[in-house]
Protein backbone atom coordinates (compact mmCIF):
# COMPACT_ATOMS: atom_id res chain seq x y z
CA UNK A 1 0.00 0.00 0.00
CA UNK A 2 1.56 3.45 -0.84
CA UNK A 3 1.41 6.23 1.26
CA UNK A 4 -1.61 7.87 -0.53
CA UNK A 5 -3.63 4.97 0.32
CA UNK A 6 -2.59 4.23 3.65
CA UNK A 7 -3.05 7.76 4.44
CA UNK A 8 -6.86 7.47 3.56
CA UNK A 9 -7.23 4.07 5.39
CA UNK A 10 -5.95 5.49 8.40
CA UNK A 11 -8.52 8.22 8.05
CA UNK A 12 -11.56 5.89 7.60
CA UNK A 13 -10.40 3.73 10.99
CA UNK A 14 -9.86 6.90 12.79
CA UNK A 15 -13.32 8.07 12.22
CA UNK A 16 -14.99 4.51 12.52
CA UNK A 17 -13.58 4.71 16.05
CA UNK A 18 -16.53 6.11 18.27
CA UNK A 19 -13.72 6.57 21.44
CA UNK A 20 -12.87 9.95 20.23
CA UNK A 21 -13.51 12.35 17.79
CA UNK A 22 -11.45 11.78 14.71
CA UNK A 23 -12.29 15.99 13.35
CA UNK A 24 -9.70 16.77 15.91
CA UNK A 25 -6.84 14.42 14.70
CA UNK A 26 -4.24 15.00 11.81
CA UNK A 27 -2.51 12.53 9.86
CA UNK A 28 0.41 12.10 7.75
CA UNK A 29 2.02 9.60 6.12
CA UNK A 30 5.76 9.05 5.23
CA UNK A 31 7.61 5.65 3.39
CA UNK A 32 4.57 3.80 5.86
CA UNK A 33 5.16 6.10 9.51
CA UNK A 34 2.39 7.80 10.21
CA UNK A 35 2.31 10.98 12.17
CA UNK A 36 -0.88 11.87 14.55
CA UNK A 37 -1.30 15.83 15.47
CA UNK A 38 -4.22 17.87 16.89
CA UNK A 39 -5.59 17.37 20.63
CA UNK A 40 -8.64 15.38 22.07
CA UNK A 41 -10.18 15.61 25.67
CA UNK A 42 -8.42 12.82 27.69
CA UNK A 43 -5.41 10.66 27.62
CA UNK A 44 -7.30 7.42 27.46
CA UNK A 45 -8.60 9.31 23.59
CA UNK A 46 -4.81 9.85 22.74
CA UNK A 47 -4.10 5.69 23.45
CA UNK A 48 -6.72 5.26 21.49
CA UNK A 49 -6.30 6.83 18.44
CA UNK A 50 -3.17 5.56 18.52
CA UNK A 51 -3.97 2.52 18.92
CA UNK A 52 -6.49 2.98 16.04
CA UNK A 53 -3.39 3.82 13.23
CA UNK A 54 -1.41 0.65 14.48
CA UNK A 55 -4.68 -1.69 13.41
CA UNK A 56 -4.64 -0.68 9.52
CA UNK A 57 -2.34 -2.50 7.73
CA UNK A 58 0.80 -1.37 6.06
CA UNK A 59 1.68 1.17 9.04
CA UNK A 60 5.19 0.69 9.82
CA UNK A 61 5.57 3.00 12.78
CA UNK A 62 3.76 5.76 14.55
CA UNK A 63 4.64 9.12 15.82
CA UNK A 64 2.62 10.46 18.23
CA UNK A 65 2.30 14.21 19.04
CA UNK A 66 -1.51 14.34 19.83
CA UNK A 67 -2.37 17.02 22.31
CA UNK A 68 -4.41 16.76 25.54
CA UNK A 69 -6.69 19.34 26.43
CA UNK A 70 -9.08 19.85 29.21
CA UNK A 71 -11.17 22.95 29.18
CA UNK A 72 -9.79 25.07 32.38
CA UNK A 73 -13.58 24.56 34.24
CA UNK A 74 -12.51 20.60 33.92
CA UNK A 75 -8.69 20.36 34.92
CA UNK A 76 -8.17 18.43 38.07
CA UNK A 77 -5.19 19.03 40.46
CA UNK A 78 -2.24 16.70 41.16
CA UNK A 79 -3.63 15.74 44.05
CA UNK A 80 -7.25 14.65 43.37
CA UNK A 81 -5.47 13.01 40.41
CA UNK A 82 -3.01 11.34 42.79
CA UNK A 83 -5.72 10.01 44.86
CA UNK A 84 -7.56 8.84 42.25
CA UNK A 85 -4.71 6.78 40.38
CA UNK A 86 -3.95 4.98 44.24
CA UNK A 87 -7.72 4.31 45.06
CA UNK A 88 -7.75 2.64 41.52
CA UNK A 89 -4.68 0.64 41.86
CA UNK A 90 -6.31 -0.44 45.55
CA UNK A 91 -9.27 -2.10 43.51
CA UNK A 92 -8.03 -3.97 41.16
CA UNK A 93 -6.93 -7.00 42.34
CA UNK A 94 -4.27 -8.42 40.10
CA UNK A 95 -2.15 -5.24 41.23
CA UNK A 96 -0.40 -5.93 44.66
CA UNK A 97 -1.75 -3.33 47.10
CA UNK A 98 0.60 -0.61 48.43
CA UNK A 99 3.56 -1.87 46.11
CA UNK A 100 3.12 1.26 43.86
CA UNK A 101 3.88 4.64 44.52
CA UNK A 102 1.88 7.42 42.37
CA UNK A 103 3.28 11.44 41.60
CA UNK A 104 1.73 13.84 39.66
CA UNK A 105 2.61 17.01 38.11
CA UNK A 106 1.05 19.06 35.74
CA UNK A 107 -1.20 16.17 35.42
CA UNK A 108 1.76 13.76 34.31
CA UNK A 109 1.65 10.14 36.23
CA UNK A 110 4.68 8.79 36.96
CA UNK A 111 4.41 5.04 38.46
CA UNK A 112 7.37 3.39 40.19
CA UNK A 113 7.49 1.01 43.23
CA UNK A 114 8.44 -3.11 42.08
CA UNK A 115 5.97 -5.88 40.82
CA UNK A 116 6.64 -9.52 40.57
CA UNK A 117 5.22 -9.96 37.15
CA UNK A 118 4.97 -7.68 34.18
CA UNK A 119 1.96 -7.75 33.46
CA UNK A 120 1.62 -6.05 36.80
CA UNK A 121 3.20 -3.43 35.69
CA UNK A 122 1.31 -3.16 32.25
CA UNK A 123 -1.99 -3.46 34.01
CA UNK A 124 -0.99 -0.70 36.76
CA UNK A 125 -0.40 1.76 33.62
CA UNK A 126 -3.66 0.54 32.18
CA UNK A 127 -5.58 1.28 35.41
CA UNK A 128 -4.64 4.72 35.95
CA UNK A 129 -4.55 5.93 32.21
CA UNK A 130 -8.60 6.30 32.33
CA UNK A 131 -8.80 9.04 35.06
CA UNK A 132 -9.77 12.28 34.17
CA UNK A 133 -7.14 14.81 34.48
CA UNK A 134 -4.43 12.66 33.21
CA UNK A 135 -2.08 14.30 30.54
CA UNK A 136 0.53 11.39 30.47
CA UNK A 137 2.09 8.44 31.99
CA UNK A 138 5.91 7.57 32.93
CA UNK A 139 5.70 3.94 33.95
CA UNK A 140 8.92 3.47 36.00
CA UNK A 141 7.67 0.14 38.11
CA UNK A 142 10.58 -2.40 38.47
CA UNK A 143 9.65 -6.32 37.62
CA UNK A 144 11.38 -8.33 40.33
CA UNK A 145 13.65 -11.41 38.73
CA UNK A 146 12.25 -14.49 39.68
CA UNK A 147 13.12 -16.83 36.81
CA UNK A 148 16.06 -18.13 34.53
CA UNK A 149 16.90 -17.24 31.20
CA UNK A 150 16.22 -20.84 29.33
CA UNK A 151 12.86 -20.85 31.10
CA UNK A 152 11.88 -17.24 30.03
CA UNK A 153 12.86 -18.14 26.35
CA UNK A 154 10.96 -21.14 26.26
CA UNK A 155 8.01 -20.01 28.32
CA UNK A 156 7.37 -16.93 26.06
CA UNK A 157 8.10 -19.35 22.40
CA UNK A 158 5.88 -21.56 24.21
CA UNK A 159 2.81 -18.81 24.33
CA UNK A 160 3.96 -17.36 21.15
CA UNK A 161 3.16 -20.85 19.24
CA UNK A 162 -0.10 -21.23 20.96
CA UNK A 163 -1.69 -17.84 20.29
CA UNK A 164 -3.43 -17.78 16.81
CA UNK A 165 -3.04 -14.06 15.82
CA UNK A 166 1.10 -14.45 15.63
CA UNK A 167 3.64 -16.66 13.29
CA UNK A 168 5.33 -18.14 15.87
CA UNK A 169 8.36 -18.62 13.22
CA UNK A 170 8.88 -15.57 12.14
CA UNK A 171 10.06 -14.13 15.70
CA UNK A 172 13.29 -14.25 17.11
CA UNK A 173 13.37 -14.39 21.50
CA UNK A 174 16.85 -13.96 23.27
CA UNK A 175 17.09 -13.69 26.65
CA UNK A 176 20.09 -12.11 28.78
CA UNK A 177 19.45 -12.05 31.98
CA UNK A 178 16.10 -10.61 32.89
CA UNK A 179 16.11 -9.16 29.90
CA UNK A 180 13.88 -10.22 26.75
CA UNK A 181 14.40 -9.15 22.48
CA UNK A 182 12.41 -9.56 20.54
CA UNK A 183 13.36 -9.94 16.52
CA UNK A 184 11.65 -10.66 13.36
CA UNK A 185 9.15 -9.68 11.02
CA UNK A 186 5.04 -9.42 12.14
CA UNK A 187 2.60 -8.15 9.07
CA UNK A 188 0.41 -5.62 11.14
CA UNK A 189 1.31 -3.56 13.82
CA UNK A 190 -1.13 -5.09 16.49
CA UNK A 191 0.71 -8.00 16.33
CA UNK A 192 3.98 -6.61 17.20
CA UNK A 193 1.96 -5.38 20.51
CA UNK A 194 0.84 -8.29 21.39
CA UNK A 195 4.28 -10.17 20.73
CA UNK A 196 5.64 -7.53 23.26
CA UNK A 197 2.85 -8.00 25.45
CA UNK A 198 3.32 -12.29 25.68
CA UNK A 199 7.08 -11.06 26.64
CA UNK A 200 5.97 -9.37 29.30
CA UNK A 201 3.83 -11.66 30.43
CA UNK A 202 6.82 -14.00 31.38
CA UNK A 203 7.87 -14.18 34.93
CA UNK A 204 11.08 -12.77 36.04
CA UNK A 205 11.46 -10.40 32.56
CA UNK A 206 12.05 -6.80 33.71
CA UNK A 207 12.75 -4.96 30.47
CA UNK A 208 11.99 -6.06 26.69
CA UNK A 209 13.23 -4.51 23.58
CA UNK A 210 11.54 -4.63 20.85
CA UNK A 211 13.05 -4.65 17.51
CA UNK A 212 10.34 -6.64 15.44
CA UNK A 213 9.88 -4.51 12.07
CA UNK A 214 5.69 -4.45 10.57
CA UNK A 215 5.58 -4.78 6.69
CA UNK A 216 4.09 -6.80 4.27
Amino acid sequence: MNDRNLHQAILDELEWDPRFNAAHIGVSVENGVVTLTGHVGSYAEKVAAESAAKRVAGVRGVAQDIEVRYPSDKKTADDQIARRALDVLGWNTTIPKDKITVTVQNGWVTLSGDVKWGYQRLESENAVRKLSGVTGITNSIRVAQSASAPDVKDRIEKALKRNAETEANTIRVSVSGSKVTLEGKVKAWYERDLVERTAWSAPGVTNVEDRISVGA
